[in-house]
């Protein structure tokens, strides 16, 4: 008796079926997309945020009636205005109404709030709700101000080392030693020249001690001091942070929410402000390097010591201070502009809590005793160096022990001081800055930027379908819904992206994606075409087709990826824009052309080989 085989035969694999869930990865991945690229069609508009800090006061900015007819008087059209939780925003046609609102408005903000520039979607609210927002849009397409800053390191280096050099000096003149000659060198090196080798001796274990990042080279009768490589490296790159920091901290205090500032180079910063086309305003502040600091004065009656030094005040007389500030800048937290009883401009400060007990203490020992308040600006001189220019601005006899909290006059106009309390709030550059490339580009010819760009993408795209569908057919008319897809996906890939920014050459990274993304479905196409020839199925040149054409299609993009990441990491600015858009296209069109293209044709036609259609 023959025994009976139980072994099963191995399941065949279907061709051209994909597993459900892959249906629903795929259709739930479209949804998600195309609602994050809903916004973005919508569009924006300029608007103005106000936010009170407090609840309940009194003002004509809290009423929605009030600020219509305020604007209405002025002849500037709201399209909007709202308020909830304690801000108010108004929402204007044009960057026009929006600036004039902003001049109009500025007089009437109090102590405390803050006004700001902002744009605001225009697509439905629930959409908002669910976290998805229009693509940024950049320089060139939104129209605003471009400021590219030099970062003067070495005024930086020049400083720390004077200030090396008054701490050597006094610990040689509290030492009784004399004969040493201290002479600065380049901008960030001395050398200490002296007959005795105890006075050379003591200079360098002081040094050595307090200054472990100073190397000290001896020689016949002289030492060099300089910073270590790796000091001045590290003190580059710290300088450079801090002052990206102060920048992004004094254009938030402007009110602009949408800027960016970044590092370009090694000395440099670069700024942009979209819908800024008044870039005055934005230039006094971001180029401005103010600085306060609270130093001992000496009545005309005292004599004058080795520490001292002479400045001018505003009406030019010289005011004797000693060159050790009881505290400087960077223990503000806030200032404040007001007006005194007798209506001069004055400069409400808090000091943290380490400035609070340090002015304390020499308040407390100094009653009637004179206390000046210098003010220090870098600037760049006819050869183009940077020079510091200090004065007196005021000179105020202490009256009673001071605290954290303290006013100061002489700041000049309210305008000046309002300014000098935005400078003091933001901090003070570590390093001088220059403005050494402005540009300015218009609200229209963004607007133009725009219109151009969209309708080369349109022309591409419109030609790009024809073909299609009129050089494959059916086929084609698949390849054409994958286009629509791809094109969705990137434009709400790019819009879930946290700062992402779309720029020109980005919708030119767009068009080509157009043609990058289709040309993946002629390559699998044209596969198909060699299957059927050899005397396949249809159902099975599909199958081969879409299997024999994967390869070749993940080797070009890949290797155009390379590029794309090279271009976005050694680029900036509208490269990067170009690189993001490129990069992404590639995600997609991998994802819409050979995934959501093979679904459509296996719902259709992917198992039957009865339907022949012509490719």
């Amino acid at each position: 008796m023959k025994k009976k085989n139980t072994r099963k035969a191995p399941a065949k694999r279907l061709m051209n079926h994909y597993a459900s869930w892959k249906y629903v990865v795929l259709i739930v991945t479209v949804l998600l997309l195309a609602l994050s690229a809903i916004p973005t069609w919508y569009g924006e508009q300029p608007s103005i945020q106000i936010s009170q800090a407090k609840q309940g006061s009194v003002s004509q900015l809290n009423s929605v009636a009030s600020l219509n007819q305020l604007l209405t008087q002025h002849q500037i059209k709201a399209q909007r205005i709202t308020q909830s939780a304690g801000k108010t925003t108004l929402v204007f046609a044009d960057e026009d109404q929006q600036t004039q609102a902003r001049q109009l408005l500025n007089p009437l903000i109090k102590d405390g709030d803050a006004i700001s520039f902002s744009y605001v979607s225009v697509a439905p609210d629930w959409l908002g709700k669910l976290g998805f927002n229009p693509i940024k849009l950049g320089l060139d397409l939104r129209g605003g101000v471009q400021f590219l800053l030099n970062v003067d390191v070495n005024k930086a280096f020049e400083e720390q080392r004077n200030a090396l050099i008054d701490e050597v000096r006094d610990m040689l003149r509290s030492e009784r030693i004399r004969d040493v000659a201290i002479k600065a060198q380049g901008n960030d090196q001395f050398a200490v020249t002296s007959s005795a080798s105890d006075a050379l001796n003591k200079v360098s274990d002081f040094v050595e001690k307090n200054y472990s990042n100073w190397q000290i080279q001896h020689h016949d009768g002289q030492l060099s001091v300089a910073p270590t490589e790796q000091s001045k490296l590290d003190f580059q790159s710290q300088t450079l942070k801090q002052n990206l920091k102060i920048m992004r901290d004094r254009i938030e205090e402007l009110g602009i929410t949408e800027a960016m500032v970044q590092r370009q180079g090694e000395h440099s910063i670069r700024i942009e402000l979209p819908g800024v086309q008044d870039p005055s305003e934005a230039k006094n502040v971001i180029g401005a390097t103010a600085s306060l600091a609270f130093y001992p004065a000496k009545s005309p009656s005292e004599g004058k010591s080795y520490s001292d030094v002479v400045l001018k005040d505003n009406d030019g007389k010289d005011v004797v201070i000693d060159k050790h500030p009881v505290l400087t800048g960077e223990h503000i937290v806030n200032a404040r502009a007001g007006v005194d009883k007798m209506g001069f401009s004055e400069v409400n400060i808090s000091l943290d809590h380490a400035g609070g007990k340090l002015m304390s203490a020499f308040s407390g020992k100094n009653i009637g005793k004179p206390m000046a308040t210098v003010y220090r600006e870098y600037t760049t001189n006819a050869k183009g160096e940077t020079e510091r220019r200090e004065r007196v601005i005021s000179v105020a006899t202490i009256q009673s022990q001071l605290g954290s909290q303290f006013r100061i006059t002489g700041a000049g106009s309210i305008d000046e001081a309002q300014q000098l309390a935005l400078l003091l709030r933001a901090g003070s550059l570590t390093a001088p800055v220059t403005i050494v490339e402005e540009r300015t580009i218009g609200a229209s010819l963004g607007a133009e930027n725009i219109h151009n760009g969209f309708a080369a993408l349109a022309l591409g795209l419109g030609l790009t379908l024809t073909f299609m569908a009129l050089w494959y057919r059916r086929l084609g008319w698949v390849a054409n819904v994958a286009l629509l897809i791809n094109l969705v996906c990137l434009l709400g890939l790019i819009g879930l992206l946290p700062g992402a920014v779309l720029t020109l050459p980005g919708i030119a990274g767009l068009v080509l994606t157009v043609g990058m993304a289709v040309d993946t479905n002629v390559l699998i196409f044209e596969r198909i075409k060699d299957k059927l020839g050899e005397g396949r199925s249809f159902a099975q040149a599909i199958d081969a087709g879409f299997d024999s054409a994967f390869s070749t299609i993940l080797d070009a993009n890949i290797t155009t990826m390379i590029t794309a990441v090279i271009l976005f990491s050694i680029g900036n600015g509208p490269i990067q824009g170009f690189a993001l858009t490129l990069g992404l296209g590639l995600l997609t069109s991998m994802f819409s052309g050979v995934f959501a293209s093979r679904a459509i044709i296996n719902v259709i036609w992917g198992r039957d080989s009865r339907h022949q259609v012509r490719v």
